[in-house]
């Protein structure tokens, strides 16, 4: 667009391209009436109201945001940022009042014609967030020490402020409630949770169905899910390996049944082989007492006819071994009674 306005420019029959452009051939600026004080350094612009202010030649209000057609001027410098004022006439009046800007503030002051209406407050004393300024900002980069006194009264201020914030938004809730957005909001959470109920109790029923069952089943959880991974419905070990630690067991199992006495010999230690003469039946009897039996023996003896047995020297003397304890006895015959009715008293 730009370019076809430059394209479409008028240009009268006694325009000579030597003088320039249009604006200098025909003695105008660019601005038109904005720029009629430019020689002295005044521009035309629209300014806009930054705050409430009074006049003081009508002594009305005029709000913040009114537009008025004011005289811009540069008035002096802060450091390398022009400072300008601003010169413009009431509208309510014949009154005429100038601002001009304030950089060190970041804000707009009244040089005459007008006072500010005062609406400011000091935002520590409100409890709102103020930024750092820039020495407060080096201290904090510089002190370490600064720094964790600064973030401890930040903290504490947090604390405190939360009581407040709690009542604004109880405040809050209860002033911008709105029914309907919650009875909207709760039904389709319960028509949501129907469906998922509904889902739920046909795969029970089908579950019960497929199973036989008349029972009431509970909700899952990541428990029974995790217990049921680690499940299993077949054994470990199949039959074969069963039979074969069976049999291996039977046959590592010793024939006889082992005796252990609270005093047992250097040769039953080395030889776990050799067993009692008490497990096999065999009654150790003096030779003096053979030939002199009491009356409870010979009755015993009548009825079960006990037979008189002889040991080999080399068992006489394994036998003679073992029942040592220190001292030598006599030799001993040994009795065997295999009846049924057998005693240690026999």
């Amino acid at each position: 667009m730009g370019e076809r306005k430059g394209q479409n420019l008028y240009y009268p029959p006694d325009y000579d391209p030597k003088a320039g452009g249009l604006n200098k051939w025909q003695g105008t600026h660019a601005l038109r009436e904005r720029a009629r004080k430019i020689h002295l350094g005044i521009l035309i612009i629209r300014f806009e109201m930054p705050y409430n202010i009074w006049c003081d030649g009508c002594k009305n209000h005029i709000g913040m945001g009114v537009r008025y057609n004011a005289e811009k001027k540069k008035v002096g410098m802060y450091y390398s940022t022009p400072v300008y004022q601003f010169r413009m006439k009431c509208h309510l009046c014949d009154n005429h009042f100038e601002i001009k800007t304030d950089p060190q503030n970041l804000d707009y002051e009244i040089v005459s014609g007008a006072r500010r209406q005062e609406n400011r407050w000091d935002p520590t004393q409100n409890e709102q967030i103020v930024p750092e300024t820039k020495e407060v900002q080096r201290k904090l980069f510089d002190d370490a020490m600064y720094k964790l006194e600064h973030g401890a009264k930040d903290t504490k201020a947090a604390e405190e402020a939360k009581p407040v914030l709690g009542r604004l938004f109880q405040r809050n809730d209860s002033v911008w409630r709105d029914n309907f957005e919650a009875n909207s909001r709760l039904r389709a959470q319960f028509r949501t949770r129907k469906k998922e109920l509904k889902l739920q109790e046909e795969k029970d029923n089908a579950l019960l169905a497929r199973s036989s069952l008349a029972v009431a089943l509970l909700p899952e959880s990541d428990n029974d899910r995790r217990m049921a991974q680690l499940m299993r419905l077949h054994s470990s070990k199949t039959v074969h390996e069963k039979d074969k630690e069976r049999r291996n067991a039977i046959l590592n199992r010793p024939v006889l049944p082992s005796t252990c006495s609270g005093k047992q010999s250097i040769g039953a230690k080395q030889s776990n082989a050799k067993l009692e003469c008490k497990s096999l039946g065999i009654v150790k009897r003096p030779a003096s007492s053979i030939g002199k039996p009491d009356s409870s023996s010979e009755q015993m003896e009548q009825e079960k006819r006990p037979k008189l047995v002889e040991i080999a020297p080399e068992k006489r003397a394994e036998a003679t071994t073992t029942s040592k304890a220190g001292t030598e006895t006599r030799p001993q015959l040994l009795l065997c009674n295999y009846g049924s009715g057998s005693s240690d008293s026999d």
